[in-house]
């Protein structure tokens, strides 16, 4: 995770602790700083859902005083679903809409309960950013980041319980800052012209090209499409729209 810089705060705990959703457990990672935190952060992760990338995400934003709530998208789905990557692109179909957003807004809730936060953001990536856009309009967050999220719903992914088009509920989002690559297949040119001119009346919402990058640019060191100085820039003005810095 080097991209996201570590803050000035050390003392961080992180635990495992699912979330329960009528009747649904939800594996959760809830990661806090020392003392009171600035903000609250629910994170949505990408298509390969929970993992130690993310918790090492959450550790790292607690760190620059947030408390962190990051969960597992495909808790619904049975374990054949979830054990690769390409099972789970190929079951985002039946993902509920409904049920997403009920878990980002638990994860919230805990946050305000627990950690005692009066500003709570939504921040995802991939699939999580699809989703960052449904939740920023629910009236449950107060900022979101998106990065890379679908502007459409692919055609492959929807399903019955996918009622939300992130063009179609943009005007109710709350302020989003949304980054995208230029080269990125998954978010052509002309889905990011859409929703700038959606968003074309609103002073609080902002997307960031970045000119030549591709899908997943900023969040796994690890990958070869990551491009460290851009996605250093883009962690540092995620921290400024979320209230850390």
């Amino acid at each position: 995770m080097a991209a996201l810089r570590e803050g000035p705060v050390y003392d961080v705990t992180v635990e495992s602790r699912p979330l329960v959703v009528d009747g649904l457990e939800v594996a959760a990672v809830h990661a806090r700083p020392d003392g009171l935190p600035r903000a609250g952060v629910v994170l949505h992760p990408d298509i390969a859902g929970l993992r130690p990338l993310f918790d090492d995400m959450a550790r790292r934003l607690a760190t620059h005083g947030l408390a962190v709530c990051v969960f597992e998208p495909f808790a619904a789905q049975p374990e054949s679903v979830r054990a690769s990557v390409e099972s789970r692109l190929a079951h985002v179909k039946d993902l509920d809409d409904t049920q997403q957003m009920e878990i980002l807004a638990a994860a919230a809730d805990r946050l305000v309960v627990d950690d005692d936060v009066s500003r709570v953001a939504v921040l995802g990536f991939c699939l999580g950013g699809h989703y960052t856009f449904k939740a920023a309009a629910i009236d449950r967050f107060d900022a979101a980041v998106s990065f890379y999220g679908m502007v459409r719903t692919p055609e492959a992914w929807r399903g019955p319980g996918h009622r939300i088009d992130p063009l179609s509920v943009a005007a109710e989002m709350a302020p989003t800052l949304a980054f995208f690559g230029s080269n990125d297949l998954w978010t052509p040119a002309a889905d990011i012209e859409a929703l700038r001119a959606a968003w074309s009346g609103r002073t609080d919402c902002e997307i960031v090209v970045v000119e030549g990058a591709d899908h997943g640019f900023v969040h796994d060191p690890d990958r070869d499409v990551h491009r460290a100085d851009d996605a250093a820039n883009a962690w540092e003005r995620t921290l400024q729209w979320i209230g850390a810095s």
